[in-house]
């Protein structure tokens, strides 16, 4: 029996029965065309609210990331777009409606695909929320995690981010997919729920045992003797200190990535120092028309609010072709990842960016928190200043920039001669290094934030900030995990940020090593060692 490997997402190992995760049926079929087409039409709405209001129960008794997963792919089950393209296949083509929800998805998919980025990575929820609602009208159980009557290893295909948000840790000792990778929203809550896990195992489905040993440090999975007992899984919760330095006192502050007042506790919670990274997204995805000012500050600063005295980093608006917003009208692109997105943005609407900028420093005037923006996509010194300048003007003192492409990376060192400090974004960094879609479970080993590759660009912004005197942080998904923090430490990072399930283990981990020690880690990191 061999052992298969994939891309190790969250530390620890675990071993015990397997338990298969129901795909979706598949296709439902064209025929027979319904005799009363009104009647069956009129099928699918009930059929979308019921599949919503499941959804809104299950987000209900969850919390933090997990619940606004879950309230997310409710929202989509509600949206009239997918449900009224469906009514009109039936009426209009006399397609039965689960076929009918089938094809209106699959036309949905295939824009957010072409669309590229942030909506792309948004297709496995429309898959998920028509494969809910298919049954619903078929009356069979939706496909997703079984009721687990003993501890078990999950094993699945892949896992739509519903069915992830909704995992018990007291009974998933391991989670293993076929597909998937590092960002996705599995690796994410496996993670934040400390379970073990491995993604882009091929021939994972094929393996046909009944019990599987997980090393989720390995990134192995190899069959187990099933009448072995089973091992629950080892958590990465650790014993740590508050204090954010190395073992021989070199500071590195321990900070949260934010994007709700949920996420925003959890992190205070935590013993987060501050947030790294607080996405501004939330207050524009929904919104038909450009949220005003007082919008923004209001909302804002409820997510401020619990960072009183304590220093937060906003990301300005991360938007463009790939989350195109209705008020931004942008244009067609053959390649959305490669267009106007982030600040490239502000440049066609800069009045866009400048409210933004108010708003945000009147929240931080209304909170006490201690605020720093910084800038998305940023690729040129040049548009460094020029986001600098607009930020000083609002009256926001600390303004810096997010290194997410390879350009950005290489040039750190005159962007650090116009801004306050850099932030660098492991994943888009990892993408655009590899052409790699982070999303795709066939290149998932190359968006493997521990490639050498990544990590020498990552060395490259180290050693400007140190030659500048100014910081340089992490705020991606390689910040949480406890092992590469020591390297990023080791790289010249002086922050990292990420999320609330992951800041004690990562603070722990750096108390425990000296800070020669995280050096002489990156740089065997850097040989790929």
């Amino acid at each position: 029996m061999s052992t298969l490997s994939g891309v190790a997402v969250s530390p620890g190992r675990a071993r015990g029965p397997v338990a298969r995760v129901a795909e979706a049926a598949g296709e439902p079929p064209r025929a027979p065309a319904p005799a009363d087409r009104d009647a069956e039409a009129a099928r699918i709405a009930p059929a979308a609210e019921a599949v919503a209001a499941r959804l809104d129960a299950l987000a209900a008794a969850a919390h933090g990331e997990a619940a606004d997963i879950l309230l997310t792919t409710a929202a989509m089950a509600k949206d009239p777009a997918l449900a009224g393209e469906a009514e009109r296949l039936v009426t209009a083509e006399g397609v039965p409606a689960p076929r009918a929800v089938f094809d209106a998805a699959a036309g949905f998919s295939r824009s957010l695909t072409a669309a590229g980025g942030y909506l792309a990575e948004r297709v496995r929820d429309i898959q998920d929320v028509r494969d809910r609602i298919v049954a619903e009208l078929l009356g069979v159980a939706p496909p997703g995690v079984p009721q687990l009557s003993t501890p078990s290893v999950l094993v699945a295909r892949d896992l739509a981010p519903a069915d992830t948000a909704g995992l018990d840790p007291a009974t998933v000792l391991a989670l293993v997919t076929e597909q998937g990778g590092p960002t996705s929203h599995t690796a994410i809550l496996a993670r934040a729920l400390g379970i073990p896990a491995v993604v882009a195992v091929r021939g994972l489905l094929d393996l046909g045992a009944e019990a599987l040993l997980v090393d989720g440090d390995a990134g192995t999975v190899e069959p187990a003797d099933p009448r072995a007992p089973v091992v629950t899984a080892s958590r990465r919760a650790a014993e740590w200190n508050g204090t954010g330095a190395t073992a021989d006192g070199h500071r590195v502050a321990i900070l949260g990535n934010i994007g709700s007042v949920a996420d925003a506790r959890a992190a205070v919670s935590a013993g987060a120092h501050g947030a790294g990274l607080f996405r501004t997204e939330f207050c524009y995805l929904d919104a038909p028309a450009e949220p005003s000012v007082d919008e923004q500050r209001a909302a804002y600063a409820a997510v401020l609010e619990p960072f009183a005295g304590t220093p937060v980093v906003v990301r300005t608006l991360d938007a463009g072709a790939d989350k195109p917003l209705p008020f931004l009208a942008p244009e067609p692109e053959p390649n959305p990842a490669l267009g106007v997105r982030g600040l490239r943005v502000a440049y066609d609407r800069p009045e866009v960016l400048d409210r933004q900028l108010d708003a945000i420093a009147a929240a931080a005037a209304d909170t006490g928190a201690v605020v720093s923006v910084m800038a998305p996509m940023v690729a040129t010194a040049a548009e460094a200043a020029w986001f600098a300048e607009r930020a000083r003007a609002a009256g926001i003192g600390r303004a810096g920039v997010m290194i997410e492409v390879p350009a950005a990376a290489l040039a750190a060192r005159e962007i650090l001669e116009v801004t306050d400090f850099v932030s660098v974004g492991t994943n888009d960094l990892a993408q655009y290094t590899f052409a790699a879609d982070r999303q795709l479970g066939a290149v998932a080993a190359l968006n493997d934030p521990g490639q050498p590759a990544l990590l020498r660009l990552i060395a490259l912004v180290g050693e400007a900030a140190r030659a500048a005197g100014k910081p340089a942080g992490v705020c991606g998904e390689a910040a949480a995990d406890p092992r590469l923090a020591r390297v990023l430490v080791g790289l010249g990072m002086t922050s990292l940020s990420m999320n609330a399930a992951a800041i004690a283990p990562v603070g722990a981990a750096l108390t425990a090593t000296t800070l020669a020690e995280c050096e002489a880690a990156a740089r065997l990191a850097l040989a790929g060692g």
